[in-house]
């Protein structure tokens, strides 16, 4: 293998290892507590609606790999899936736009707290 080839794998490995990375951002202010239960209907989806769906809003999203069009979508990415992990992240945080605002993430991460419940 010629030194281009060996350096565009380094390359490409170092892109990839970066894009999986898990480093948060801190929060610039603090969320207001939430003390009421949080449900996918009344709290989660509209923040999904505004922030998410231009790029992952069909089921085959063209820019976005994953759909986040319903609640089990949505469920499963932030269950098993990068959702969370990608609305923390510092270096590709989503959306890509602008990170969401400390309540809007506290909501997230309280759903995810109360069980992902839909209703």
């Amino acid at each position: 293998m010629n030194l281009f080839y060996k350096l565009l794998l380094v390359f490409l490995i170092s892109i990839l290892s970066l894009s999986c990375t898990s480093i948060e951002i801190p929060l610039e202010e603090e969320p207001e507590p939430i003390s009421e239960l949080v449900k996918y209907n009344n709290d989660v989806k509209t923040i999904i609606d505004s922030n998410c769906l231009n790029c992952h809003g069909v089921s085959t999203p063209r820019t976005g790999r994953i759909a986040l069009y319903n609640f089990i979508q949505v469920k499963r990415e932030a269950d098993v899936g990068s959702l969370i992990s990608r609305m923390n992240n510092s270096i590709y945080p989503m959306p890509p736009s602008g990170k969401l605002s400390a309540q809007k993430l506290a909501i997230i991460d309280k759903w995810k707290l109360d069980g992902f419940l839909e209703n």
